[in-house]
């Protein structure tokens, strides 16, 4: 029985952030040592980012409030609310996001009514609040009462795809089950000034924004192009425990996020993958036959062994897909170069990273989408996609293109 991620649809806040016009406030900032003010500019600049959204409209520096939590214009401060005032607010823009999101992946699905979503499943790092998003989908959806409902909270960037696993496991115990997963982010809200290396870093990367799709057994309809979820495989890798983390603090969420992540994956990009390769026969064939192997003689077991024989450069040809989770520019130079990927496939992970930033678990959908959407994009072909998040925990998952 076939799995498929049909209606992908994406949703982000009307106000929009100008990379260099937060680098100039960030670097501005009183308080910050010279270190800090140049390192603001160099994160700033290196990010591979141009323009990101949130939900806080006070950002902005044509803003005149006269009571600004946030970000007071007049003096180009940047403000430390404290964590309820940052919750409070996402609570209420976080189940716009949300409902918005859901709402755009049921009409992108005409054969798909409210009712017949048998499951909702709801992710989210930045923010809490009961009852929570899930039952929010339900009620302002119209879904069913009985709708079985649940919560990925608190895992980060790579928690989109244990919302996939999740949702496939459901189908494949129901096959008449229609699951909506729908992930929002506010990274925003939690925002600082400071001459903490790893919070400059975070500054200058995340943002907010929400994605939704619909997992069900039924097939994609006639020109619609959808993604069967073949295989999901998670990875915690040998080091890094401290080098990425996610704590709660007094004046919002604090993010601890290393310089040495990139080269975390660096070193363990290909061991993580290896599990999921090994799964794939049509994957270890291809890959045996470049490493000069029999085809017939690879199995599950033999699947590392084939990943680390076979040229890099063959990952490449034997999928043509790739959904990068853009934690950040050098996470992706990083991964193109150790993969010996094309260019030309880590573009729509450069490109959500340009105009989205890192929008922690939402972002890994909006890459999938972008992929869908391109006009390149045929049945058949396969698509690797990977999530790194706090641990190091590395998700990764194969899935083919499935046109209607």
């Amino acid at each position: 029985m076939a799995v498929t991620l049909r209606a992908l649809q994406t949703v982000v806040p009307p106000t929009i952030l100008i990379q260099e016009q937060v680098r100039d406030i960030f670097a501005a900032q009183p308080g910050l040592s010279r270190l800090a003010q140049r390192l603001v500019s160099t994160s700033f600049n290196v990010s591979g980012i141009e323009t990101r959204h949130t939900v806080i409209a006070e950002l902005t520096l044509d803003n005149d409030s006269t009571e600004p939590q946030f970000f007071d214009a007049h003096k180009q401060l940047l403000l430390m609310p404290s964590t309820r005032v940052r919750n409070e607010l996402y609570i209420e823009e976080a189940t716009k996001l949300f409902v918005e999101a859901g709402r755009r992946a049921l009409a992108a699905c005409p054969d798909i009514r409210p009712e017949d979503i048998t499951h909702v499943v709801t992710v989210s790092c930045t923010g809490f609040y009961a009852p929570g998003p899930d039952y929010m989908l339900v009620r302002e959806l119209g879904l069913n009462a009985s709708t079985q409902r649940y919560h990925l909270g608190f895992m980060g960037c790579y928690a989109a795809m244990p919302a996939l696993r999740i949702a496939k496991q459901f189908v494949e115990a129901d096959p008449n089950a229609v699951v909506l997963v729908v992930s929002a982010e506010l990274c925003s809200l939690h925002l600082r000034t400071s001459s903490d290396p790893d919070t400059i870093v975070a500054s200058s990367l995340f943002s907010d924004g929400a994605a939704a799709g619909i997992v069900s057994a039924r097939a994609p309809l006639a020109g619609e192009k959808a993604l069967g979820l073949d295989l999901f495989e998670t990875v915690i890798t040998p080091v890094g425990e401290g080098d990425m983390a996610w704590k709660i603090g007094d004046e919002g969420f604090e993010m601890i996020l290393s310089t040495y992540v990139p080269h975390i994956i660096d070193e363990h990009i290909e061991g993580a993958l290896a599990p999921l390769f090994a799964r794939d026969v049509s994957i270890t064939g291809q890959l045996a036959a470049t490493a000069s192997l029999e085809a017939d003689a690879v199995g599950s077991t033999l699947g590392a062994a084939v990943l680390t024989l076979a040229p890099p450069a063959s990952l490449s040809s034997v999928i043509e897909h790739w959904a990068i989770h853009p934690g950040g520019r050098s996470i992706l130079d990083k991964t193109e170069a150790k993969l010996e990927l094309r260019p030309d496939q880590l573009l729509p992970s450069r490109q959500t990273l340009r105009t989205n930033g890192n929008m922690s678990s939402a972002t890994i959908l909006f890459v999938m989408k972008a992929i869908l959407d391109g006009p390149a994009t045929a049945d058949g072909e396969r698509v690797c996609a990977m999530a790194f998040g706090p641990g190091l925990t590395v998700e990764s998952g194969l899935m083919t293109v499935t046109e209607g």
